[in-house]
């Protein structure tokens, strides 16, 4: 009884064997783990591959942009055929002597030669030959029935004047029907007596009664006129603002008048200066009769206007389209 139970103590059981031993749960997870670690290899090689790809593509543009530049100079027309070479260059004609003395003041102003010039010479420093740069120009008849309308006009507002011969100093220069105006207005005279176009002194008149002597008598009191308007031109032969060459001024055609000052009943001069910052009643008086005159004439110069006009206001009657007025 005893030998048998040494026996089984004795002998150990035998060991299963690998194939038989039971394997544990956490292969197979590490299992799974390796499958997932080359997947992701495999992910990231991947992405290697389309990144290096993209790159590639992107270098091969950056180039193709960096070399689509446009050439320093691009293709030049063919010259065209010279067509004038070949011809004859035209002989100039011979220029055609001017008369001299008489004849050529004769030809130029439709009188004799002698009485050109007899009662109108030009002012002193007007060169004969400046009016030579402008085209000749003719003298505007006046219209028979406008014109006699206007004189009965201002015999109405009380003129003083009175009709003179024709004029014309050549170039242009002159007035068909000229009147040399005394007092424009009854007791208002113009000093020194001017001569102008019919057209030019009845603006003056109504400017003068409607606007000038209102605003006199508002300005400075309500006894207070103007008796007389000092004028620095009326008709003269010559340019646009005295100068040697240009367009032939509206003085030359009885078109303009230049007020240089009022003269008022007190014995007060209000004279024409630069006045857009005088902020007293005599400015604002100069101001307000500057203003008006564009109602009354086409153009209007004052002080300001430029260097030509700092002492004066320069008023024309000059015909614009559809009635223009220039007026600052």
């Amino acid at each position: 009884m005893s030998v048998i139970v040494n026996i089984n103590l004795g002998v150990r059981s035998p060991s299963p064997s690998p194939a038989n031993r039971p394997r544990p749960q956490f292969q197979h997870n590490l299992k799974q783990d390796r499958s997932f670690v080359r997947f992701a290899d495999w992910g990231r090689r991947e992405m290697e591959r389309t990144c290096m790809r993209h790159a590639g593509i992107i270098l091969i543009v950056a180039f193709l942009v960096s070399g689509a530049t446009l050439p320093e100079r691009g293709p030049m027309p063919l010259a065209r055929p010279s067509s004038g070479d070949d011809r004859p260059t035209p002989t100039p004609k011979p220029a055609t002597p001017r008369a001299n003395g008489a004849d050529a003041e004769e030809k130029s102003n439709g009188r004799a030669g002698n009485d050109a010039r007899a009662d109108r010479d030009l002012p002193p420093g007007w060169k004969d030959d400046a009016l030579d740069a402008v085209p000749v120009l003719v003298i505007e008849k006046e219209n028979p029935q406008e014109y006699a309308s206007c004189l009965s006009e201002l015999k109405s507002l009380g003129s003083s004047f009175s009709e003179v011969d024709r004029i014309d100093d050549g170039k242009g220069c002159g007035i068909d029907k000229p009147i040399e105006v005394r007092a424009i207005l009854p007791g208002v005279t113009l000093k020194p007596e001017g001569v102008m176009r019919c057209e030019a002194a009845l603006a003056l008149a109504r400017w003068t009664k409607e606007t000038a002597a209102p605003a006199t008598s508002s300005a400075f009191s309500p006894e207070t006129r103007i008796t007389a308007l000092n004028q620095a031109s009326t008709y003269v032969c010559r340019l646009r603002n005295n100068a040697d060459a240009g367009k032939i001024s509206e003085h030359a055609r009885g078109n303009a008048v230049d007020i240089a000052s009022f003269t008022l009943s007190d014995g007060k001069t209000v004279e024409i200066q630069p006045r857009d910052e005088d902020g007293t009643l005599t400015g604002a008086f100069q101001r307000a009769v500057t203003a008006s005159a564009c109602l009354y004439f086409t153009t209007v110069l004052d002080p300001g206007s430029d260097a030509a006009h700092e002492d004066h206001l320069h008023l024309d009657v000059i015909e614009r389209k559809n009635g223009y007025r220039y007026c600052r």
